[in-house]
């Protein structure tokens, strides 16, 4: 089945004759088993709600179905979804390969927390080349974290490649899939062994709830996922895992418009003087344009733009300007949304040398022409601004 069948179908209570087209609610701590054998029958999927309730289990099973995995897990948040992928194959003393584009909160783990702990973080180029990455291989390297592409500066990374280098030197390959949303792209197929998003954004779509997932591709992956999952009381709220679902449902919709409306604002934003370039996979300066053309079917709403050098009060004009487009850390929703960012503190084996600032911006499911008049008239304030 394609895709969009998929997530029509996927993850639907079909275990009574007579059933709603989505899984409802359902919330609870304990659950009762009739007789012994019930229980240890119920063991092997649901025993305890922090272990997750059907609820739970028909929103892993749609994620599963999707990334094409063996199995997929819940966590609170994107964050610990990162987190959990990383905890459940190191320990003391081991090592851990991070991309040097990597989210921000996930860089700050390694170096505060498994630091702490006795695991070591060495960050590498999001393009390296095979040769470089062996290099950095060490006999206790047991995590090699990809994120493709990079949430603030786009890089796309060659999966089959750290697959391969990871898998000879006996590490798990994790990557952070936020981006594609398991729509437009598929670690698991390219050779991932964990395939983790931020639900938060994509999958749930409408910006009001938080979730991770993480879709394990073989079994004993899987476990080590569940355990690690287990072990730090990791929880969902069955309402959160309820409307993760829903969301998911329009995923396929929402995807196409949010990359047709990217595309429309890009073009309007290549002609800008303020512009000096876009960072986007499908333009070809961006750095592993060429890996995106090969392994991805598609592009996300989200997108950056490095303008040429601009005064600090032109860039705050420039925001407070926006009606439309608001001012937001996240993405993935219905929403519009911009920052102005600096990548430049968060990067140790790469430097970012570009004179003028980045703006990230997220395309939302807006009229594209009511969105191209609002950059229009936050533009118009910046060349006010430096006068």
């Amino acid at each position: 089945m394609k895709d969009k069948t998929k997530l029509t179908i996927a993850g639907r209570p079909h275990h009574r004759p007579a059933h709603p087209v989505n899984m409802p609610v359902e919330r609870a701590s304990t659950y009762l088993f009739p007789t012994y054998d019930d229980y240890l029958e119920g063991a092997k999927n649901i025993t305890y709600g922090r272990l997750g309730t059907s609820s739970h289990r028909a929103f892993e099973e749609a994620v599963n179905t999707l990334e094409g995995g063996f199995e997929t897990r819940l966590a609170p948040s994107g964050l610990q979804a990162c987190i959990a992928s990383i905890l459940a194959f190191v320990s003391a003393g081991d090592h851990v390969l991070m991309t040097d584009s990597a989210y921000d909160p996930t860089r700050k783990f390694c170096d505060n927390f498994l630091k702490r702990f006795g695991v070591e973080t060495t960050y590498y180029d999001p393009i390296a080349d095979e040769a470089t990455m062996k290099s950095l291989m060490r006999p206790n390297t047991k995590v090699v974290f990809a994120e493709s592409p990079g949430s603030l500066t786009f890089e796309v990374q060659d999966l089959p490649m750290l697959a391969a280098v990871a898998h000879a030197g006996g590490a798990k390959l994790v990557v952070d899939n936020t981006w594609g949303a398991g729509y437009f792209y598929k670690p698991i197929a390219l050779g991932a062994d964990v395939s983790v998003q931020a639900a938060t954004k994509y999958l749930v779509g409408h910006a009001d709830c938080l979730v991770g997932t993480l879709c394990s591709a073989d079994e004993q992956t899987a476990r080590k996922i569940y355990f690690a999952l287990l072990q730090i009381g990791s929880n969902v709220s069955a309402d959160d895992a309820y409307l993760a679902l829903r969301g998911l449902r329009t995923l396929s919709a929402r995807m196409e418009r949010h990359q047709e409306n990217a595309a429309e604002l890009i073009k309007y934003l290549k002609k800008r003087p303020e512009v000096e370039r876009i960072v986007y996979p499908t333009q070809k300066s961006c750095p592993g344009h060429a890996v995106w053309k090969r392994d991805f079917t598609g592009a996300s709403g989200l997108f950056a733009v490095v303008l040429k050098p601009t005064p600090l009060p032109a860039i705050k004009a420039f925001f407070n300007a926006l009606k439309l487009i608001g001012i937001g850390f996240s993405w993935g929703g219905f929403e519009s949304l911009a920052i102005h960012s600096d990548p430049r503190p968060n990067r140790t084996a790469t430097t970012w040398d570009e004179e003028g600032p980045l703006f990230r911006f997220h395309a939302g499911l807006e009229d594209v022409d009511d969105l191209k008049d609002d950059l229009e008239r936050a533009f118009i304030a910046m060349t006010g601004a430096n006068k």
